[in-house]
């Protein structure tokens, strides 16, 4: 039975974008590399619903070549050239694509060249994969969960030869298409349990629990200690998590972290260790950030920013599912959608000058949840968990009122609503239609 297969007697959701996006790139000539956080579904989406899509469209089983580096089975191909003999010697028909499917390529070790005398000179995965992507018969794909080890490669070994798809936890859309309850719950199913896709097909709210809060303690935390080699004092490590899931959203840097866990925790540690652990999370693809951008003079404010979990049942998990104030979450969950889609998201702030009551000129500051570009295409988002009256509303737009561009303005709010735009152009709509008709930012 392949890999992961048996899911599909539990629950089989699909993940258009991704297949999408993998079969534009099919036979490109490029190493097809997804990443994002583990448990994500990318083997999944190779093992199972890209190798579907490929037999029914006329590909022979023996032509998709799929191995699994993170099962212990397959321990000795962790070495990149036992790794590199293994694939060559399947490719045994020249006149005949293979498909390889590689699943956490970051298990491949680097080690020293044995045929050449210089201690410095080392073979890693990307050695082999850019001699793999040399042969004519050889589609190749790779996953893997580490931002850092695949993210940078990308840029630098990989050059115009790789071609990152970025994989998440299920959108609010796939989740909803999946979703075999009463439907008028499941944006509060969402917004507790999240998206991970093996979350969603657990029945009771014990059994979700349990496996997100173990996905934090047996792999993601564990992830991080090994692959950073971090043996002592962990439970900082461990506590900014704490800090950062009961502060999504909220404005913050290293400094302040590190002055919370003086006054509050009474504990000492640094803006720079600090700093780096925030990284490690990031590149473990558990946390994201937004900087701010200033709308009017058009430059980025490169601190404070702002943190978001890339799965919200993870982050409340976290917390032991105590810290639910539903605007918070739903600004992670906006976040997360416009990601998905693409965008380059920051945080917006409009400078405006006011009088004092001595009549003094002083800066203000407002701020726009979210800043959304691609391309050409610009969006300025607020999320607003309601506008019950004109004093809330004009609350919630006072800072879209003072951007005199053209792009467009919205207003996101949880109630569900038909959708309307006011006098100045700015558009209102509620979050589950937000978040389910994608066309609506087109």
């Amino acid at each position: 039975m392949r890999k992961y297969a048996f899911i599909l007697k539990v629950h089989m959701i699909q993940r258009p974008r991704y297949l999408d996006k993998l079969i534009s790139k099919k036979e490109n000539g490029l190493v097809k590399i997804i990443t994002g956080n583990r448990r994500c579904g990318k083997s999944y989406l190779l093992f199972t619903i890209y190798h579907d899509y490929l037999v029914k469209h006329g590909v022979d089983e023996s032509q998709i070549l799929e191995l699994a580096l993170d099962e212990t089975a397959n321990a000795k191909y962790r070495n990149p050239i036992e790794l590199d003999n293994y694939i060559r010697s399947l490719l045994k028909d020249k006149t005949k694509m293979y498909y390889v499917f590689l699943d956490e390529i970051q298990k491949v070790d680097e080690i020293q060249n044995p045929y050449v005398p210089n201690p410095d000179a080392k073979i890693t995965f990307v050695d082999t994969i850019l001699g793999l992507m040399k042969l004519p018969n050889a589609d190749i794909y790779i996953t893997g969960s580490n931002s850092k080890m695949l993210s940078s490669d990308i840029v630098t070994e990989f050059r115009d030869r790789g071609d990152e798809v970025r994989m998440y936890p299920l959108s609010y859309s796939e989740f909803y298409n999946s979703f075999s309850g009463d439907r008028s719950k499941a944006w509060r199913e969402y917004y507790t349990y999240g998206g991970m896709p093996l979350a969603v097909t657990k029945k009771s709210p014990d059994e979700k629990s349990k496996y997100l809060k173990d996905l934090f303690a047996g792999t993601y935390i564990k992830d991080v200690l090994e692959r950073h080699k971090i043996i002592k004092e962990t439970s900082d490590l461990e506590e900014l998590l704490n800090v950062i899931s009961s502060s999504i959203g909220s404005l913050t840097n290293p400094l302040n972290l590190s002055n919370t866990f003086n006054t509050v925790k009474h504990r000492s540690i640094s803006a720079n260790t600090i700093s780096t652990y925030l990284e490690y999370f990031k590149d473990a693809f558990l946390i994201d950030s937004a900087v701010r951008y200033n709308i009017k003079g058009k430059k980025y404010i490169s601190t404070p920013l702002k943190y978001y979990f890339v799965d919200v049942g993870l982050r409340n998990a976290r917390l032991n599912f105590r810290q639910q104030e539903e605007n918070h979450i739903m600004e992670n969950v906006i976040f997360n959608e416009l990601k998905i889609r693409g965008y380059d998201v920051d945080v917006g702030v409009v400078e405006h000058n006011t009088k004092d009551a001595q009549g003094k000129s002083q800066r203000n500051y407002l701020e726009v949840d979210f800043v959304a570009n691609m391309g050409g295409k610009r969006f300025y988002i607020q999320s607003a968990l309601n506008i019950d009256d004109e004093e809330k509303r004009a609350h919630e737009i006072n800072s879209l009122n003072r951007i005199n561009d053209s792009f467009r303005k919205i207003v996101v709010v949880r109630d569900n609503i038909e959708p309307w735009q006011d006098d100045n152009g700015i558009q209102y709509i509620g979050v589950e239609q937000f978040l389910l008709e994608e066309d609506f930012l087109r």
